[in-house]
């Protein structure tokens, strides 16, 4: 056999140390998202909500904290001129070898990614200094801990109701139930009528994840029923009653239902996960059409999701050919609106000037953002991915978007050479505008569809009520629609707090001449709103304001908007439930408006 030398690359003992201590920076972040995700149980089991909502926005900021750590410590220690190109690419190499055996190596990359990216220029972000392609297998790693990935029940000695008792009591919740054997029973008819439980193939069995996913008020067991070549997954949510009790609410078994609980709309799990990559693989099996990038995110895990949407996307340019362009529908003031029409999502640049009545600047927009990143977005509000200097490709850009943005965003274009390079935007979802989607309904004279439109328009604004937002534009165009029919909020420059607005209604005239004025006679202050003006701007459609008035005409009174407001003062956290009402086995949480999937094919997934 012929030996091959292996060169003499790894002669730096800098560049050794700079891996370790950026392993160690990932390892103390991973430390504590754990113990954040343990925390979680134990507010739950306490139903201490408001202290669950603080801790999982505290959550959100601990990979920018170490990152920033380990990149301050790094710069503090080295001077730029030890960190030569070669040491850089020795760097890479150390932290390979010190993956082995690790249980997190793809989040660990990411991590040396972005503690790389705030050191390096962006004409290092190539594969020999940073981990443009992931280098470190997460297949069939197994957990050193205690318990598995997930558990194996086998229903066929004692009956499925006995395994699905014992999967919830395996959990050991420090709360008592309110009546788990009615529950149990009514969980087993349920997945029978799916799944067809009664008929026992010769292989059957329930595989659940040791770890409850925790989020809002509520806990969720999540599994796969195998029946025989057959898998079917189900998600069951536990809930606290108004007694303190925790009862079992229901059991999803319809794939939809599942992934819109998986949903880029709702606020990220809490979940302990020695190998996430495991609970990722799992996931998938259940909702096969969502991306592990999307998955990632609902796991809290959003930096290794934006990480993986990225790979996907640069695949998917070398595998597409068609032209950015300026998104369909009513350009915004504030925000230059871009896609790839063969790309599920759209581009938002925030413009460097806004015309009246617009009042305000890029900062104050980035803080809206990331309020909503922060916030529980019950469903309501597309999450963002946002990027810094994002290299395109300049061939792919139609003359009229580069126009365009030269022309609205100048200090956030540059053009090198090939490349045309965005230093800031988000890039969201893309759905159908609600403006665009009632338009179309009327058009092709589907009544159905316009009030469906509505109703969820409705329920949106209340379930972002219920959240302690008041969206601020309620325009129709600042509302998408989803292929679940869901309508989702996404334009965030004029959110606000609900605590924060002063709810009023419009002073009766003085005299005649107060009637005829052009402008309003009272004063009115920042942060006045006046809800009875709504339908001014939303109801001129008489097939709309039918429908609206039909379903939410409370939206128009300020007793609406104020009981709301003095409740989130008082301490109460509504519940929003992330499934229909009708599905519900108990209600005895606080119910919130909740309404049927519309499934709409056309669509992009949610």
């Amino acid at each position: 056999m012929t030996q091959v030398a292996f060169p003499k690359l790894l002669s730096s003992q800098i560049a050794f140390d700079i891996a370790r201590a950026i392993l160690d920076g990932f390892d103390k972040h991973y430390r504590l998202f754990r113990q954040a995700s343990q925390q979680a149980r134990r507010l739950f089991e306490k139903a201490d909500w408001k202290a669950a909502q603080q801790a999982a926005r505290e959550r959100i900021g601990f990979y920018d904290q170490r990152v920033q750590e380990c990149v301050h410590a790094l710069e503090d220690d080295y001077a730029p001129e030890d960190l030569t190109d070669r040491v850089w690419r020795e760097i890479k190499l150390h932290y390979i070898g010190l993956l082995a055996g690790h249980k997190q190596p793809e989040l660990a990359e990411t991590f040396f990614n972005s503690v790389s990216c705030h050191i390096l220029h962006r004409t290092y972000y190539h594969n020999d200094y940073i981990f443009v392609r992931p280098v470190v297998s997460t297949e069939y790693i197994d957990t050193d801990e205690p318990q598995p990935t997930y558990r194996v029940y086998y229903p066929a000695a004692d009956g499925p109701r006995v395994a699905l008792r014992r999967i919830v009591t395996n959990f050991q919740l420090d709360a008592p139930f309110a009546d788990l054997d009615r529950d149990v029973q009514l969980v087993e008819e349920r997945m029978n009528a799916a799944f067809g439980l009664g008929k026992r193939e010769s292989n059957q069995q329930f595989q659940v994840l040791s770890s409850l996913f925790f989020r809002n008020k509520g806990a969720y067991i999540v599994g796969r029923a195998i029946n025989g070549a057959r898998e079917y997954p189900f998600v069951i949510p536990v809930l606290h009653n108004r007694k303190g009790q925790l009862v079992l609410d229901t059991v999803l078994t319809d794939q939809e239902q599942i992934i819109i609980l998986f949903s880029f709309t709702r606020a990220y799990f809490s979940v302990d996960m020695e190998v996430p990559s495991a609970y990722v693989s799992f996931l998938r099996s259940c909702m096969p059409r969502k991306a592990r990038s999307e998955i990632y995110t609902v796991l809290g895990l959003q930096k290794q999701g934006k990480a993986l949407f990225y790979r996907d996307f640069l695949q998917h340019l070398k595998h597409s050919s068609d032209y950015f362009r300026i998104a369909p529908g009513i350009r915004g003031l504030v925000m230059l609106v871009f896609e790839l029409p063969s790309f599920p999502y759209v581009f938002k640049v925030i413009k460097d000037f806004y015309p009246p009545p617009k009042e305000t600047t890029r900062a104050q927009v980035k803080e809206k953002y990331l309020l909503v990143k922060y916030h529980d977005r019950v469903g309501r509000m597309a999450d963002t991915l946002e990027y810094s200097n994002v290299a395109f490709p300049l061939a792919r850009f139609s003359e009229e978007l580069v126009g365009e943005l030269q022309k609205y965003a100048p200090s956030l274009v540059e053009i090198e050479g090939e490349c045309i390079v965005i230093r800031h935007l988000y890039i969201e979802r893309r759905m159908v505008p609600l403006n665009i989607f009632l338009s179309e309904a009327q058009e092709q004279g589907k009544p159905e569809l316009v009030e469906h439109g509505i109703v969820e328009y409705g329920n949106a604004i209340k379930d972002l009520v219920a959240a302690n937002i008041f969206p601020g534009d309620m325009l129709y165009k600042n509302f998408g629609v989803t292929r679940h029919g869901r309508v989702v909020f996404y334009d965030y420059d004029e959110i606000e707090y609900l605590t924060d607005c002063n709810f009023r209604d419009i002073p009766a005239a003085r005299n005649e001449e107060d009637e005829m004025a052009s402008e309003p006679w009272y004063p009115i202050g920042k942060h006045d709103v006046f809800p009875e003006q709504f339908g001014r701007f939303l109801l001129g459609n008489p097939a709309i304001r039918r429908h609206f008035m039909q379903h939410h005409a409370d939206l128009l009174t300020r007793d609406y908007w104020q009981s709301h407001k003095d409740r989130i003062l008082e301490g109460f956290v509504d519940d929003v439930f992330p499934y229909p009402q009708q599905i519900r086995f108990c209600h005895q949480a606080t119910p919130t408006v909740a309404s049927t999937p519309l499934y709409l094919e056309n669509l992009h997934n949610e």
